[in-house]
């Protein structure tokens, strides 16, 4: 039957088919043909598998994200962040990067943070005489931090999955992400001092300042939320709620940039990405759970406990087969799939599952921008009309200082830990 699913997966996904018709296919294809368990059973376990509550934060977190991207959140980052480095060697790229770590605290989606940041950032970069595919490297690396910095919706994901603190996730995500976004700026600032890409101005505290007081709304809807959690006050769920509220009142009230007009458009882009990553998440369970009842993860296991009993080197052929994987295979579908067959073997390891967690979810972050399934490369490539190739050659630096900021993840535990082990007592 293992044979039968992965062999179908193989040749569906050769055929360019979305990702969760090809694990939907896979499943029906091997209940079909290798067992006599009634067809209705897949429908039934997509429907269990959506029917969660936590799984809930997954649209509100898309639409406070769509409200705070339409109610001028964008610019008024991208001016605190040009304030703060603007002045330093690739002063623009290393904006774009900032930026990206700001706008991840509010959108919790990698594609939406390119969207929002890029179209702003990738024109002014290219005006000031950078290269068009470094812009675009720069702004397809640094859109990954939009799921590692939480709000996120892959830590909601495996949190589900994996049955761990969803709270104690997005805290892990604080270190992961300025880990993250320290490994694309070292390399830019070199590529850029290379290229004689100079900063813009001067440091001035006073413009910082000024500029902070003009984000702080949008700074201050991290605080609330994760605060809230923190503080007891509600769930991640319920959190992802309020953060809807907290962006409508912003956006309308506040900044008065986002119209009642809007709501109809960002409303129905929101249900659109929710719908597509929730058919994934119900075809990935009935994937997983045809794989479960196959002992598949067990049988994964005892291979890799027979090739070595290193906690190093298991760490490293999982971080391998992550990136592999990454580069094939929607973040959620992977963290669906793969987290049941991964935990209980780290757990016998010793590795924290919360740690675990943010291990898988900084990997397949990588695939967001590495050909050929790489949603960000898309999303850049639409905002600039480079071809892939070009791009894909430029995203190498990006690659390798992410592959090292992972490492780093897997091998120092404190980096990812220490606010879960402080907060979460």
């Amino acid at each position: 039957m293992g044979g039968i699913l992965f062999g179908s997966f193989a040749v569906l996904a050769a055929c360019g088919l979305p990702i969760a018709v090809v694990l939907g296919l896979a499943s029906v294809i091997t209940l079909a043909t290798m067992s006599d368990i009634p067809l209705l059973v897949v429908a039934q376990r997509m429907f269990t598998a959506v029917s969660s509550f936590p799984l809930m934060a997954i649209p509100f977190f898309m639409i406070a994200g769509s409200l705070m991207e339409g109610g001028g959140i964008s610019r008024r980052l991208i001016n605190l962040a040009n304030k703060m480095v603007g002045s330093i060697t690739g002063g623009l790229a290393l904006v774009a990067i900032v930026t990206c770590m700001f706008f991840a605290a509010i959108s919790g989606s990698s594609p939406a943070t390119v969207a929002a940041i890029g179209s702003i950032m990738i024109p002014a970069m290219v005006s000031a005489g950078y290269d068009i595919a470094f812009a675009s490297a720069v702004m397809a690396a640094a859109g990954s931090i939009g799921v590692i910095i939480p709000p996120s919706i892959p830590m909601v994901t495996y949190g589900v999955v994996g049955g761990v603190s969803i709270g104690a996730l997005f805290l892990g995500g604080f270190g992961s992400g300025l880990l993250v976004g320290l490994s694309l700026i070292i390399p830019t600032y070199f590529i850029a001092k290379k290229r004689g890409y100079t900063g813009t101005g001067s440091f001035n505290l006073k413009e910082v300042i000024i500029a902070a007081k003009e984000a702080v709304w949008a700074l201050l809807m991290p605080v609330i939320i994760l605060g809230g959690i923190y503080g007891g006050v509600f769930t991640p769920t319920e959190a992802a709620a309020v953060a809807v509220i907290y962006g409508f009142i912003v956006g309308v009230f506040v900044y008065k940039e986002l119209k009642i007009s809007d709501m109809g458009r960002l409303l129905a882009n929101s249900a659109v990405s929710t719908s597509v990553v929730m058919l994934i998440i119900a075809t990935a369970s009935v994937f997983g759970w045809i794989m479960t009842s196959e002992r598949i993860p067990d049988a994964v296991a005892e291979a890799f406990v027979s090739f070595t009993n290193s906690k190093i080197v298991i760490l490293l052929l999982i971080n391998i087969m992550l990136l592999i994987v990454g580069c094939f295979m929607e973040t959620n579908a992977a963290i669906i799939i793969l987290a049941p067959i991964f935990i209980p073997l780290v757990v016998k390891m010793g590795v924290d599952p919360i740690h675990f967690g943010l291990i898988m979810v900084v990997n397949t972050a990588i695939g967001m921008f590495t050909p050929p399934l790489g949603v960000n490369l898309f999303v850049t490539c639409g905002l600039t009309n480079i071809r892939i190739e070009r791009l894909s050659k430029a995203l190498i630096p990006f690659i390798v200082a992410m592959v090292i900021a992972v490492l780093l993840i897997s091998y120092i535990p404190a980096i990812s830990m220490f606010l879960p082990t402080i907060l979460m007592k």
